[in-house]
């Protein structure tokens, strides 16, 4: 039996599968995994059951595609804005904007929470989650060699690890907490950057 999922697509079915992952990410936001069946993702995206199984070969490996693709939205536009910083202070400028926009947008937060939901219950969705937060963390690591080439690859990979645990930890508290003082850590940890610099 042909492995219809690593077909090579055409520009049409590509287009057509991304609607589908778009149908299954607005899915996720509204009723989370469980209302991300194929048929629910076939019906939103106005397609055939038989469609979902062409171009994912089943639910698992939508249910990924979807997790791969919740994970760009989530962290990249946040990630790009940081890297296009152009030392520690302005970065600390992007997320002193950012945690409070990001905090407020309601999908982005659901899709965060639903990703660490899935991330705990389906392993397959865990690994890809993981690998999205590692090439962050390379990325960070990279524009940090550009501020400082001085530290070392571990010091690179170190400091984007707390960089991005930063981020989560911040989201995660405004989250459960609109009073947590985001402008008074982030001045505190400009103050210690400056110190050590």
């Amino acid at each position: 039996m042909t492995n219809l999922v690593s077909r090579p697509n055409s520009p049409r079915g590509r287009r057509r599968r991304e609607e589908l992952v778009e149908a299954g990410l607005a899915l996720l936001v509204e009723g989370g995994w469980p209302a991300v069946t194929t048929r629910a993702v076939a019906a939103r995206g106005d397609a055939n059951v038989g469609l979902i199984h062409y171009h994912f070969g089943g639910l698992p490996a939508l249910h990924l595609a979807i997790a791969r693709q919740a994970g760009d939205d989530v962290m990249m536009p946040l990630v790009g804005e940081l890297l296009s910083s152009p030392d520690a202070h302005s970065a600390l400028d992007v997320l002193r904007n950012a945690v409070p926009r990001i905090t407020a947008d309601e999908r982005t937060l659901r899709l965060a929470v639903e990703l660490t939901a899935g991330a705990l219950r389906n392993p397959e969705i865990g690994a890809a989650l993981r690998q999205g937060l590692r090439e962050a963390r390379v990325r960070i690591a990279d524009w940090l060699a550009t501020l400082d080439p001085r530290l070392s690859a571990e010091q690179r990979l170190g400091a984007a690890a707390l960089v991005t645990a930063l981020i989560d930890g911040m989201m995660l508290h405004r989250l459960l907490d609109e009073d947590v003082p985001v402008e008074a850590a982030l001045t505190a940890l400009g103050e210690l950057i400056g110190a050590a610099s």
